[in-house]
């Protein structure tokens, strides 16, 4: 896929806008003769992390885990920032954290049985989703991005690369062939986290072949597969810069997937204050309603087979998996009605038919009417920590099928942003293999 870029529009320093343009910068890495090992101080993005539970576990895992910086603990949002920039400091100063002595582009893979992925880590150029190089295909929630940026002021780094894919030419040309001339070198770093992912990183710094990558990217265009709201909060950290500097650029890990097939998984609700009992009741002539079998692998794979492939009209209607009373109840079917009443008829039918906006729009706002806040919703990955949760503390998880990549670029293309937190793509970056400091650029 490719774009020329719009040819009215230039960057704040005068250059055309282009494609995507990934710059090589001095990664900030930990020494591994200062920390127990370097898997032990990596961690899930931090809205992976399944608090509390998670974040202990990495707490305890080593004194320098990464989850120190992007989840740091204090009594309120300011000192938890401040804490986390002090942390930074002082890891540099002992040496735990040490700058790469040269920019680099960084060659990063990821193995796990079957599953590949590699890629390139580096400081892409920020740009607006009008320009149509980097395109969201999700909405963001502003008092995460605000969070967010209040960190990264405070600590002046990009502590854990955004997920982006684009399609090449599904062969080693350009940037691919880049990645995969380099992966027959020694690396920097390999290791092997306890999820069974095993992540090795390369330098690149020759610079004919960063031209090479730099001549093929910029002929792509990009989908933001996981890191909405660190990408918003990119673009919130530019504006509040008046000159071009290190905040026009964001860290990124750019696939191709035409190459390296990213996997998508959905993203699971736990309704906090909405017991399992009382959603199923409000469900009476709006949804039918199925009392499931067997456990939590029976579940989802009923679950797929009402959601099997093909729009929601073709298969027969959007499909839920509702649990945390001990069983597993699916709702399908939704009445044509209720969905004629609450649905917006002004966006393109793959929109209106996904199930996250058959759920938020449907089932939250109408039938189930929860607030859309933190307090009421939680968004969980991990869809067996979504049914314990909801067992423990008396609410309700929601099951979610997974939305086709081919269906989120196409709606993304289109400039049509799904309701957020509809997909969940991977494997996600480990954090804490390479960092960027905005001071170092």
């Amino acid at each position: 896929m490719t774009t020329s870029g719009p040819a009215s529009t230039r960057n704040r320093d005068g250059s055309h806008p282009g494609g995507l343009r990934l710059s090589p910068f001095r990664g900030l890495r930990y020494d591994p003769e200062r920390v127990g090992s370097l898997a032990a101080v990596t961690s899930p993005p931090y809205d992976v992390v399944v608090r509390p539970e998670g974040l202990r576990h990495l707490e305890t895992a080593d004194p320098y885990n990464i989850v120190r910086l992007i989840l740091p603990q204090a009594p309120t949002p300011a000192a938890r920032h401040r804490q986390a920039a002090e942390t930074l400091r002082r890891w540099q100063a002992q040496g735990v954290l040490a700058a790469d002595p040269e920019p680099a582009l960084y060659v990063y893979e990821q193995r796990s049985g079957d599953l590949l992925q590699r890629g390139l880590i580096g400081a892409l150029r920020l740009s607006p989703a009008e320009d149509g190089i980097v395109l969201p295909h999700e909405g963001v929630m502003p008092d995460i991005v605000e969070d967010r940026a209040a960190l990264m002021r405070e600590t002046a780094a990009n502590l854990e690369p955004l997920l982006l894919s684009y399609r090449g030419e599904g062969t080693a040309v350009g940037a691919t062939a880049v990645i995969e001339r380099t992966v027959g070198r020694p690396p920097l770093l390999a290791t092997t986290t306890e999820d069974g992912f095993s992540h090795r990183l390369w330098a690149v710094t020759d610079p004919a072949e960063l031209a090479e990558i730099d001549a093929d990217l910029a002929q792509r265009q990009a989908l933001i597969a996981d890191g909405h709201h660190r990408w918003a909060t990119y673009l919130r950290l530019r504006a509040e810069h008046a000159r071009p500097g290190p905040w026009d650029h964001g860290l990124v890990l750019l696939v191709d997937t035409a190459r390296y097939p990213l996997r998508v998984r959905a993203i699971h609700r736990l309704l906090r204050q909405l017991p399992v009992a009382d959603a199923l009741s409000a469900l009476e002539g709006s949804f039918r309603v199925r009392d499931l079998e067997g456990g939590l692998p029976q579940a989802l794979d009923a679950l797929a087979s009402a959601s099997a492939t093909g729009t929601a009209s073709e298969r027969g209607g959007n499909a839920f998996i509702l649990a945390g009373d001990g069983a597993f109840h699916l709702i399908d079917r939704p009445d044509p009605e209720l969905l004629a009443r609450t649905i917006p008829s002004g966006p393109p039918e793959a929109w209106r038919t996904l199930d996250a906006t058959v759920l938020h729009s449907a089932l939250l706002e109408h039938v189930w009417q929860v607030s859309d806040g933190p307090e009421h919703i939680g968004y969980i990955h991990d869809v067996t920590a979504a049914v314990e949760h909801a067992e423990r503390h008396g609410g309700t998880a929601v099951l979610m099928h997974p939305v086709r990549e081919d269906v989120v670029r196409e709606l993304a293309q289109q400039g049509v942003t799904m309701p957020r937190k509809s997909t969940s793509f991977g494997p996600k970056p480990a954090t804490g293999l390479v960092l960027r400091s905005l001071e170092l650029d």
